[in-house]
């Protein structure tokens, strides 16, 4: 019987046994396993792993587990001051786009009201999820643990707040969107582009009244959604 001591920080521990919450996993082992297999065996997805540490020296997620192996994990890959930091992934994109399962529907709105391309159905199945996500380079945003784990997902996060507006703060913080929000440019019902539209070309598809208080009007070139 082997062993290693995993030491899992910040965030990371939401993902462990209470038993575990200190973060500090005196892990054994009879198997010749990559330090990816052996930290999602221990409950933590390799979508949330930004940085990992060997004996010292940052590591990528093929690195095989040695007897004695003392190995930090972090969440984010500014957490320690370290030469040679090894990437786990190539790096997003200024404004990431993202995918979400079928939990967050309300939150996929609120992100498309930011300006934010994400894509939401109701009857996504994971196999699906995981493919959009990593075939696009879409951070896949779920509650489901289990498929953050898949191999295919590339970029992901698991939500831990479960009202909407607490998703939205935590999203938001994450992945710092102040920087990049552009509102009026993707559509809240079904993330199609949205363009200026004069207002007399939409007066007969108003609601009573809202022409007598607004002036500016953007419509979805997908679905024709007006809005002001």
């Amino acid at each position: 019987m082997s062993r290693a001591t995993f030491h899992f920080h910040d965030t990371l521990t939401f993902f462990l046994p209470r038993r575990w919450q200190a973060g500090l996993i005196e892990h054994e082992f009879i198997w010749r396993a990559s330090v990816k297999d052996m930290i999602e065996s221990l409950g933590v997805p390799h979508a949330e792993v930004e940085l990992i540490v060997a004996n010292h020296a940052a590591v990528d997620f093929a690195y095989i587990v040695q007897p004695d192996d003392r190995i930090n994990v972090y969440p984010r890959f500014d957490l320690v001051d370290l030469p040679d930091k090894v990437p786990l992934r190539p790096p997003l994109p200024a404004a990431p786009s993202f995918v979400l399962d079928q939990h967050l529907g309300r939150l996929a709105a609120y992100l498309r009201m930011m300006g934010f391309d994400t894509l939401y159905r109701n009857n996504y199945h994971d196999e699906e999820l995981a493919q959009v996500s990593h075939d696009e380079n879409r951070v896949l945003l779920t509650r489901d643990v289990g498929l953050l784990k898949r191999s295919l997902v590339i970029y992901g996060y698991y939500v831990r707040a479960t009202h909407r507006e607490p998703q939205l703060v935590e999203i938001t913080r994450r992945f710092n969107l102040p920087t990049h929000a552009e509102p009026f440019k993707h559509c809240m019902k079904c993330n199609g582009l949205l363009h200026p539209v004069v207002k007399a070309a939409v007066l007969d598809q108003l609601p009573d009244g809202t022409a007598r208080y607004y002036d500016e009007f953007h419509r979805c070139q997908t679905c024709q959604r007006i809005y002001w």
